[in-house]
């Protein structure tokens, strides 16, 4: 907590301290903007930055996404163990990251694209912007974005059924431009991602497409089922091999989850992914989490060293999970981060085939190349074994120090396909091995559990929800994040306008329009 606090402070000392810089604090040797128009540097040099920043720190995955799906929890009591990770909102940054480092330097980039005549950066600055703000829209529903930049003194939300329409509408544009121009070259010395190649991108924005599709396949199945099947037909292909995964650059900065777990030494391995990676045998948990040499913590399985914490689990003063198990080591020396894999296309496709949209192909198929895509790309082995296990499930959780977080699994689920199973329980198969796979991206498997059901894991061990941000029933889960106080403050009828429409209040137990609350996904 402390560290938070003295972040916190920083930026508010920078921020005062900022007024007028340009005029005061001109440096008299930095590049001119006439250079920087050399090589495309002035609408080419944010990408990077625009990139990272669609993703979170600390705050928006350790102490929220990463917590309620179970992937890692802090094994520190921040504010006397009352805070996001057990629903009493307290910290909320998402917001101010995609409108300070997307939004805001793609408006820059498409003001001085369309000054340059260069249209292609402007395109490729929408893409992100498409990137960014779909998943703030999977965090808080409706959001600024048509209105973006306006100068009036209240900005209109976009409603999410429109907000997704516009995303379908741009992304067609996106890959018309694209289209036009596979061999453009311009944008190789500010993409880490793809070095500039056209067709790559391309790949990305069909594979968008999909993902939107299918989140939007219970609340409007005839858009989605369009959707979908215009992304999985365009000729320009999806993300289907591990060479094709977009990555997204570190740009020299240590990944947030290595940062957390090992500079902060605030968050250990999640007590539900030991529950399902112990009981289904699966070989991932070493590319994923440190083992451990204290054998009382986990004398439940002595064959496997691994302890995790419960989501939202009741924690003591002190340091006495600080010994369960960390995150890989691996994440210490990475470079890059994973934002759209293969195995998560393939994942996407099966539930297509579900739900019978023409060339998403077969169910099982698609289902059995992602969790092979998955292995390969975290670099485990077994994987023909693992498909094949039909008996091992998920174990029952125990936790040494704190028999309240105990639980029993609430899936039963195993690896292998059947064509026998209902639609039902092979949609519960897919999604949690998507699940599996999202680790390090745990938005999109916040979404999954939202609009699916899937996976069954366990609520919150300590629920403090109540009326200050919106109560959630004992054994339910968190289903947004509310309007960040700035916005409630500074654009209030706007923000009231857009509650009117949620169908509930503005606090984290109102659905947002994918997650119908329908229990039946077919």
């Amino acid at each position: 907590m402390k560290k938070i606090l003295i972040a916190s402070l920083i930026l508010i000392a920078f921020v005062s301290c900022t007024k007028d810089f340009e005029g005061t604090n001109q440096n008299p040797n930095q590049i001119s903007d006439q250079l920087l128009k050399q090589d495309f540097n002035l609408v080419g040099s944010p990408f990077s930055g625009m990139l990272y920043n669609l993703f979170g720190g600390q705050v928006e995955e350790d102490l929220c996404y990463d917590s309620w799906m179970g992937y890692m929890n802090t094994p520190t009591d921040f504010v006397v163990n009352r805070n996001n990770t057990t629903y009493f909102i307290t910290w909320n940054n998402y917001w101010g990251r995609i409108y300070n480092n997307v939004m805001s330097p793609s408006k820059q980039v498409i003001r001085l694209a369309s000054e340059n005549n260069l249209p292609l950066f402007a395109t490729w600055a929408k893409l992100i912007r498409v990137l960014g703000v779909s998943k703030l829209t999977a965090v808080h529903g409706p959001v600024i974005y048509s209105n973006y930049g306006a100068t009036t003194s209240q900005i209109d939300y976009d409603l999410e059924p429109s907000l997704y329409n516009t995303f379908f509408l741009q992304l067609d544009s996106i890959q018309s431009d694209f289209a036009a121009n596979k061999t453009y070259t311009g944008f190789a010395k500010f993409d880490p991602s793809y070095k500039g190649s056209i067709p790559a991108w391309m790949k990305v924005v069909n594979s968008l497409r999909l993902r939107l599709a299918i989140r939007l396949s219970k609340v409007a199945p005839s858009i989605a089922k369009a959707q979908g099947e215009k992304a999985m037909s365009d000729p320009a292909g999806l993300i289907t091999a591990n060479s094709d995964n977009f990555w997204v650059s570190l740009n020299g900065n240590i990944m947030p989850l290595a940062q957390i777990c090992f500079q902060w030494d605030d968050t250990r391995m999640g007590g539900v992914m030991e529950s399902f990676f112990i009981g289904m045998k699966d070989n991932r948990i070493s590319k994923f989490y440190s083992p451990i040499s204290d054998a009382t913590l986990y004398a439940d399985h002595p064959s496997d060293p691994y302890k995790g914490i419960r989501n939202g689990a009741y924690l003591k003063p002190g340091k006495e999970r600080t010994t369960y198990s960390k995150a890989s080591n691996d994440f210490n020396n990475a470079q890059t981060r994973r934002a759209f894999t293969a195995s998560e296309v393939a994942f996407l496709k099966a539930e297509a085939a579900l739900r019978g949209w023409a060339g998403a192909g077969d169910a099982k198929t698609n289902y059995e190349n992602g969790v092979k895509l998955s292995f390969a790309d975290w670099g485990a082995g077994g994987v023909d074994a693992y498909l094949a296990d039909a008996t091992s499930t998920p174990i029952a959780y125990v936790d040494p120090k704190d028999s309240r977080n105990n639980f029993t699994p609430l899936s039963t689920i195993t690896v292998a396909w059947s064509d026998a199973d209902n639609n039902e329980l092979k949609l519960e198969k897919i999604i949690t091995q998507k699940y599996f796979n999202t680790f390090t991206n745990a938005l999109e498997a916040w979404v999954d559990h939202r609009r699916t059901g899937y996976p069954k894991i366990p609520s919150v061990a300590k629920n403090d929800s109540d009326a200050t941000w919106g109560s959630i029933e004992v054994g339910q889960y968190i289903k947004r994040m509310p309007f960040i106080t700035a916005e409630r403050t500074g654009n209030t009828a706007a923000v009231a306008a857009a509650v009117g429409k949620m169908g509930g209040p503005d606090n984290i137990a109102t659905r947002l329009w994918f997650d119908t609350g329908v229990a039946s996904n077919f």
